[in-house]
């Protein structure tokens, strides 16, 4: 028996790859762990629970990928494991109906949990690249309720055209931005781990899978990060008995 954590898939039709092997590995590798924590974009897009209602019409495929995911999760639950859902910085409007219909949890970030007697602090991540001032402000906006609700009032077909200006708008911005900033800030990391009182974080979104040791409250401390996934390779950090996160490519 064995907890498992795995973030960034950023699952959507185009990349078929990607979803095949990460139901092969629901089947294969998930089952049968006592929990899944899947920290934050889960999904390249998310623009509402409602995409559940379009299987039958919808063209783009989203709505159909949605609903093989959500009973593909629902089965592992089924099976006695437990599943967490964080947002991440694509799918921040998941909410209580895909979580219900995969049989998940929603997860605030940050959380912390108790892995084995070690208290471990799960974020997906991005909170900790302050140094992308421009970011930061998108992350505070599409966070706050309010906004939330104002998008999903909108018709879904505004809601499609919005996800996908964020998502070239996004990219481009990237593409111009050193390395250094779209890394997370070392002082946010130590700050964040200090306030939970914790020598453990695992995260994701920067795709730079590592294990990270440092120094917090002058005790030796570790950031174990979980890389993205690609045709052919997904990245997981496995912990058994013993307590001991341990990164792996799966």
């Amino acid at each position: 028996m064995a907890t498992l954590l795995i973030s960034d898939l950023h699952l959507h039709p185009g990349a078929p790859a990607i979803t095949e092997g990460f139901l092969h590995w629901l089947q294969a590798r998930a089952r049968g762990a006592d929990a899944l924590y899947i920290l934050g974009d889960f999904f390249e897009a998310w623009i509402g629970d409602d995409l559940l209602d379009l299987v039958d019409v919808d063209p783009t495929g989203n709505a159909d990928l949605a609903k093989r995911v959500a009973e593909a999760l629902r089965r592992l639950a089924d099976a006695g494991t437990a599943i967490y859902l964080m947002h991440g910085n694509r799918d921040f409007l998941l909410g209580e109906r895909f979580a219900r219909e995969a049989g998940a949890t929603l997860l605030p970030d940050p959380s912390l949990i108790r892995l084995g007697d070690t208290p471990v602090l799960l974020m997906h991540g991005d909170s900790l690249c302050t140094r992308d001032t421009a970011y930061q402000a998108f992350r505070a906006q599409a966070r706050d309720p309010q906004w939330q609700a104002q998008v999903l009032s909108m018709p879904i077909q505004e809601r499609i055209a919005l996800a996908r200006q964020l998502r070239e708008q996004s990219g481009e911005a990237n593409s111009n931005k050193a390395e250094d900033i779209m890394d997370v800030t070392p002082e946010e990391v130590v700050e964040a781990m200090a306030a939970h009182g914790v020598t453990t974080l695992i995260h994701g979104h920067t795709h730079r899978p590592a294990v990270h040791d440092l120094e917090v409250d002058g005790q030796p401390a570790r950031r174990i990060v979980l890389g993205d996934w690609q045709p052919g390779q997904g990245w997981e950090i496995v912990v058994e008995d013993d307590g001991k996160p341990r990164l792996k490519a799966c």
